[in-house]
């Protein structure tokens, strides 16, 4: 009997602590914007520079939730051209989407390692000609 009791509470013990850790690590979930706003430090921090172009430059709007800003963008690094867009609403503040032309060159900021990983603005950086 008093294996079955000591079993029962190791096994209560090894549940609550399973559970435990997994709201722990819920609540420390980054949200998408958390996410993006790092992956937007990180480029202006170790990205490399090239020459692209600006596309195309559209303004979205959400029910009630205000508009998003996109630009897209070319850019050609190793002989490989790419496009890319690039969410400029959390960057309104810095950014005038209305100003940007189409066809201006813009500088471009890119991973090293994987270019397709590109921004045009950030916090820091500014690549966008007004």
């Amino acid at each position: 009997m008093n294996t079955v009791r000591t079993f029962s509470l190791l096994t209560g013990s090894t549940v609550a602590a399973a559970a435990g850790i997994y709201v722990w690590a819920r609540s420390r979930r980054k949200t998408p914007e958390q996410r993006e706003a790092e992956r937007r430090l990180r480029l202006s921090t170790i990205g490399r520079i090239t020459d692209g172009t600006v596309l195309d430059v559209h303004e979205i709007s959400n029910d009630g939730h205000g508009a998003q800003q996109f630009v897209i963008y070319s850019y050609d690094v190793a002989g490989v051209s790419y496009e890319a867009s690039q969410d400029l609403s959390p960057l309104a503040d810095r950014v005038d989407v209305h100003n940007c032309r189409i066809g201006l060159p813009a500088s471009i900021k890119y991973d090293p390692h994987n270019p397709g990983n590109s921004i045009v603005a950030s916090e820091r950086w500014m690549g966008l000609r007004q």
